[in-house]
């Protein structure tokens, strides 16, 4: 099931300035960045560490393309902080089901492409004790022979 914690999603209203205070504070650099059109966002994903499963452990800073966006009405209603935490999982589909089934409402029928290729699906906050949930599976790891 759930093998670590992916990311947690932080709402900005400027990403820029953002990176530069995670960076500048404590030293955690930029290791991909993407517009996700779908989503309404530009993102910035931030490297913590390392973990035993070989995925990685994360700050994702998001900032809203658009005010129609889910980030960009959070931001507007809740200002800027900690938006949701995303939990990493070899298979998203079996755990969104498997969570479902014990009564939590799952917000995608159908998982959706992430950051960097990823497979996601959200879990509703108001079953989630009031924090808006991520599941998560990685892309697999670019072939370099190809």
């Amino acid at each position: 099931m759930l093998t670590r914690i992916d990311h947690i999603g932080i709402a900005c209203s400027d990403l820029d300035t953002t990176v530069e205070f995670y960076r500048a504070t404590y030293g955690f650099e930029v290791f991909h960045t993407e517009v996700n059109e779908e989503q309404g966002v530009r993102e910035a994903m931030l490297r913590i560490n390392g973990t035993d499963d070989g995925g990685a452990s994360c700050i994702q800073l998001l900032e809203p393309t658009r005010p129609d966006s889910a980030v960009g009405k959070w931001l507007a209603k809740n200002g800027e902080g900690v938006h949701h935490i995303a939990f990493g999982t070899p298979d998203v589909d079996a755990d969104a089901d498997a969570i479902g089934g014990k009564g939590v409402r799952v917000l995608y029928e159908q998982p959706r492409t992430g950051s960097m290729g990823s497979r996601i699906t959200f879990l509703h906050p108001k079953d989630c004790h009031g924090v808006l949930t991520e599941l998560v599976t990685s892309a697999p790891p670019a072939d370099p022979e190809h």
